[in-house]
């Protein structure tokens, strides 16, 4: 009677396990090198990013309301406080420009834009005023033409009082001006900290580039061979 006898066959030569092992070594290997090269790629965009950080001139966006304000306060004449107010028109257009370019510095320049706004208001206040001290002196030189002395003198303390008056008020918007722009810089040193906290808390939480090349290195490390396949011979 004829037999039926299964023969296994031997397992893989031992070649071709040293050739596997070799494989997944060389797929460990390239783990940490890719490791290396996201953190060199990393610490090479955070100097770059630093260094033009620290080359590129920080906007000053607060200086414009203390500029208008300086031509409002040394302005005699009409025209002079008419040019102050264009000053300001003009400022108020390249601001709202530059807020949407820069959207990092919106409050910072909309406060900006809110004082020159109030000096082109002052402005037209200042023009008034102008008008009414101009009447005021003409009055004063009737006054003094007419021997009317006692009148004249009131007058004049009349005038160089209102005129006091108004260049206090106008030390007080330079002031108010310079105040603002303190306190809107360090708005927005207080915001940019929290943003890069954020920012620092958003990478914590997330897996660290390290762990993401260790574990495609065990990945690509962990690629199943082939089982041993087995022969079955038949004999009759």
């Amino acid at each position: 009677m004829s037999g039926i006898q299964v023969n296994s066959t031997a397992p893989a030569p031992a070649s071709r396990q040293s050739q596997s092992a070799a494989q997944a070594r060389e797929r460990q290997d390239s783990g940490p090198g890719l490791y290396e090269l996201m953190r060199d790629a990393k610490e090479k965009a955070d100097a770059a990013r630093e260094k033009f950080n620290s080359i590129k001139p920080k906007p000053r966006y607060g200086d414009a309301p203390m500029e208008a304000y300086a031509r409002l306060a040394r302005a005699r004449r009409p025209s002079e406080v008419n040019a102050a107010a264009g000053f300001a028109r003009r400022q108020i257009a390249r601001l709202k420009a530059a807020k949407q370019a820069d959207p990092d510095n919106a409050k910072r320049i909309q406060a900006a834009i809110n004082q020159l706004q109030k000096a082109v208001v002052r402005a037209g206040k200042k023009n008034r005023e102008l008008d009414r001290e101009k009447i005021a002196q003409d009055r004063q030189k009737k006054l003094t033409q007419e021997k009317r002395s006692r009148e004249a003198r009131r007058q004049k303390q009349e005038l160089l009082r209102r005129q006091a008056m108004r260049r206090i008020r106008e030390s007080g918007y330079l002031r108010e001006a310079e105040v603002d722009n303190r306190m809107q810089e360090h708005i927005a040193a207080v915001d940019m900290e929290l943003r890069e906290q954020a920012q620092k808390l958003g990478a914590s939480m997330q897996p660290s580039m390290e762990a993401v090349a260790r574990q495609y290195a065990a990945g690509s490390a962990a690629v199943p061979e082939a089982p041993a396949g087995g022969e079955i011979d038949v004999q009759a």
